[in-house]
C-alpha cells in the first residue's frame, strides 16, 4: 500500500514538473496564396500579438521585430479575407490598415529598442485585434 501511494505521489510530482509546450511559430503567408478565412486571420493576428507581447516582456527585440513584421503581413492579408462577418464587412479595409500601421510603429520601435513606443504600439495592436473578433 505504501509503495503504491509513494509511486502515485512521485508520478503526480513528476507530471507537475513538466515544462509547458513551446509555442509553434506562425508560418509566413505566401505572397500569392489563396485568401484565408476571416476567423483564421484574426486568430493568426492574436497569436502574433501574443508572441510580440512575450518577446517585449523579456527584451527580445529581434523577436519583437519579427512578430511586428508578421503582423504587417497579416494585416495586408486580412483585407482579402473570405467569410467576413457582416459587422466587419464595410470597415475591414480601414481596420486592417490601422492594424498594419500599428505593426509598422511596433517594428520601428523594436529596431531602435524604444520601450515607450513599443508599449504604445502593443497596446493599440491588442485593442485592434480584440475589436476584430468575429463574435460580438
Amino acid at each position: 500500500m505504501n509503495r503504491a501511494l509513494s509511486a502515485l505521489v512521485l508520478s503526480l510530482f513528476l507530471a507537475g514538473c513538466q515544462l509547458p509546450p513551446e509555442r509553434v511559430p506562425v508560418k509566413p503567408l505566401p505572397e500569392d496564396g489563396q485568401p484565408l478565412t476571416y476567423a483564421d486571420m484574426v486568430l493568426r493576428a492574436r497569436a502574433q500579438a501574443t508572441a510580440a507581447n512575450e518577446a517585449f516582456y523579456v527584451n527580445r527585440w529581434t523577436d519583437l521585430e519579427d512578430a511586428a513584421h508578421g503582423l504587417e503581413q497579416t494585416a495586408r492579408y486580412l483585407g482579402r479575407a473570405s467569410e467576413v462577418p457582416p459587422r466587419h464587412k464595410d470597415t475591414l479595409p480601414v481596420e486592417a490598415g490601422d492594424l498594419g500601421k500599428e505593426a509598422i510603429k511596433l517594428r520601428d520601435a523594436a529596431k531602435s529598442q524604444q520601450t515607450k513606443e513599443a508599449t504604445d504600439a502593443l497596446q493599440q495592436i491588442n485593442l485592434k485585434v480584440r475589436e476584430l473578433r468575429p463574435e460580438k
